[in-house]
């Protein structure tokens, strides 16, 4: 177990704990946990801190519910912090607000993977009413064809000077992507790996 390393020594028995939304990087909160609530928290991936107040383990979220999935656990140099990235259920602070800090947890690129998750869903429960639903429903062929055509609504319009047009045909590209991943069931972030990799190895070449 993680706690085998850590030192908690330093602040009796208890190390920060430091909990960030997975997706948007936002800091949600900072809290306190023991070896006890560590071990609690790796094996239930749920985050549980030890409340200094009462003296006692404390699961966020047991009374409203709004619990802290845990996705990845990272120890700091120093071994006497950790950073706990979670995926929140609803608000994290108890005054109603989506951090401790009094900030939105929102993020503009995030919502390409809020935007894959309503995809997902409209594909595993069709709505008849649902554009997207209809659209996966005619199949691969049909959903490549509609990303070609919004890639060639695409490059005509980025020869005009009509910015609201072009920003327009760009958000119905990327929606029609989106909807193609979904249906070769390829998720956004191995798309995005791949870019990583390609960065990684790009700036290695670079630096020789």
């Amino acid at each position: 177990m993680m706690s085998a390393n850590l030192n908690f020594d330093k602040q009796d028995g208890l190390v920060p704990a430091i909990i960030q939304d997975a997706i948007t990087q936002k800091v949600l909160m900072l809290g306190y946990m023991n070896a006890e609530a560590l071990e609690k928290t790796q094996r239930e991936g749920i985050v549980t801190f030890f409340s200094r107040s009462k003296s006692r383990l404390w699961t966020k979220g047991e009374t409203s519910g709004h619990f802290l999935r845990v996705v990845e656990i990272l120890p700091d140099c120093d071994n006497d912090t950790l950073l706990i990235k979670v995926r929140p259920e609803g608000p994290t602070c108890h005054t109603g607000s989506d951090t401790c800090f009094d900030e939105q947890n929102t993020s503009t690129t995030s919502f390409l993977h809020e935007l894959e998750q309503i995809v997902l869903d409209r594909k595993a429960n069709p709505s008849p009413d649902s554009y997207t639903s209809k659209l996966l429903a005619r199949g691969i062929n049909k959903v490549a064809q509609k990303v070609g055509e919004e890639a060639v609504e695409l490059v005509i319009e980025a020869k005009d000077s009509n910015d609201d047009l072009f920003k327009g045909e760009a958000a119905d590209l990327l929606f029609h992507f989106t909807v193609l991943l979904a249906e070769k069931e390829i998720s956004l972030e191995s798309v995005m790996d791949v870019l990583r990799e390609r960065h990684a190895t790009k700036s290695t070449t670079d630096s020789k």
